[in-house]
């Protein structure tokens, strides 16, 4: 028997990876509903999502959609939405070619001519900051502009606080990127194109009640895990109303609870994990009606006095009629996290005036909190835990759904097969 404590994304993939490759298990949610960080609702009539607004459509997404039967209920964006950010006073559209950087004036012509430089600059040292690296490869300008916003947004981060070796090294390696940036992006015929963005008629929050529904009775909601404790070769996994023998736990559960569950099992791990950071986020749905077409924007770290991260387009994504989800707060306005709600939808509106033009009214607030993968992830580097303990979080590996499907199989094969899943947490966004 394998427990998996943990309903959400990455508990589900695990356990349908299990359940396909014919092990016995057992998933353990402490809450009355799946998904984690994913959640939906409808407000005045339109879908709203706390968490992941969208994915992508990659391979492993669309196999599990697929193997679910949602095909019919995917809404996709359409192809040729721009992504944009905002800089000085309005919004500039972000190139992903070669050719459209050339001809965009989203930075300088010195911006541009510095990134001819990129090429002869040293390779990544695992020991420097994200943001000092990217700065002297691609330059200042081009990295507050661009790099900055788009990648520290994957985490609600600055990259001043990231390390290359705990958040960055190996998404190069796995780009093919060993000394230069521009030269592969180059032989892969200059242009970035990811698969198309996608979600569910009625939010995110399908895609786990679909896998939910597939556990059928192997997943336990309302049965939080209170211990852990080793029993021989095997675990007791301790609920309010029963104990499960167990060959092995799998833990799929933010870092604090994590940490806690830790405590008299593992210690040591328990106090590694307890040490790393999440960034408040603050997640204002807002009804405007406007001409705005496109992703949405970022906010490059040349606006460091607007709390505003990052707004998402739901409208012109999904349909989702005048509908626009506001990100504040982050590593650079952790401030967000002692303000009320009142006050977080005035600020929201405030700057989505400022930065779109247009007026807007709130219609709900949250305050989320995101893994930053910051240096605090340096307790953990590393970090080995007991036989028959293994970890499938965002806090461990591969931020974003489709990472969350590939770690999550990789760790089902690792027990299936009696190998041990990667000892050392690596982020690949």
């Amino acid at each position: 028997m394998i427990a998996i404590v943990g309903g959400g994304i990455s508990g589900l993939a695990t356990a349908l990876e299990l359940e396909r490759l014919g092990a016995d298990f057992i998933v353990l949610e402490a809450t009355e509903r799946v998904g984690g960080v994913i959640r939906s609702a409808e407000v005045d009539g339109r879908v709203l999502d706390w968490g992941p607004q969208r994915t992508r459509l990659t391979p492993g997404i669309k196999a599990l959609i697929g193997g679910l039967d949602l095909e019919d209920r995917l809404v996709t964006a359409p192809p040729d939405l721009d992504l944009y950010v905002f800089r000085g006073d309005r919004l500039y559209a972000v190139p992903f070619s070669v050719p459209s950087f050339l001809t965009s004036d989203i930075v300088s012509w010195q911006g541009k001519a510095r990134l001819l430089l990129e090429p002869f600059t040293g390779p990544a040292d695992p020991e420097e900051r994200v943001a000092e690296y990217f700065g002297r490869k691609v330059g200042p300008e081009l990295y507050e502009v661009l790099v900055a916003p788009l990648y520290g947004g994957l985490y609600g981060s600055d990259p001043a606080d990231m390390r290359v070796g705990l958040s960055l090294i190996h998404v190069l390696r796995q780009l093919g990127v060993r000394r230069s940036l521009l030269l592969p992006l180059l032989r892969r015929g200059g242009r970035v194109s990811p698969p198309p963005a996608c979600s569910f008629e009625d939010g995110m929050r399908e895609l786990p009640e679909a896998m939910a529904r597939a556990l059928g009775e192997r997943l336990r909601l309302g049965a939080p895990v209170r211990s852990l404790r080793r029993d021989g070769a095997g675990w007791c996994v301790e609920c309010d109303d029963e104990v499960v023998a167990a060959e092995a736990v799998v833990i799929c559960t933010p870092a604090s609870a994590t940490s806690h569950l830790l405590r008299s099992a593992a210690p040591v791990a328990a106090d590694a994990v307890g040490r790393l950071r999440y960034n408040p986020l603050a997640v204002v749905h807002l009804d405007a009606e406007t001409e705005l077409r496109g992703m949405g924007f970022q906010v490059a770290f040349t606006e460091p006095d607007l709390a505003l991260r990052g707004v998402t387009f739901n409208d012109s994504l999904f349909g989702r009629r005048n509908l626009y989800t506001a990100y504040l707060g982050g590593a650079r306005h952790p401030e967000v996290e002692g303000m009320g709600e009142e006050d977080l939808g005035r600020l929201a509106t405030r700057e989505f005036l400022a930065c779109t033009g247009y007026d807007a009214s709130v219609l709900s607030v949250a305050l989320e909190h995101m893994p930053a993968w910051d240096v605090t992830w340096a307790s953990i580097e590393g970090l080995e835990f007991p036989p028959g303990l293994h970890v499938a979080t965002n806090w461990w590996s591969r931020p974003g759904l489709p990472g969350r499907l590939s770690e999550a199989a990789s760790v089902a094969r690792a027990l299936v097969s009696g190998s041990s899943p990667r000892a050392q947490p690596r982020a690949v966004a």
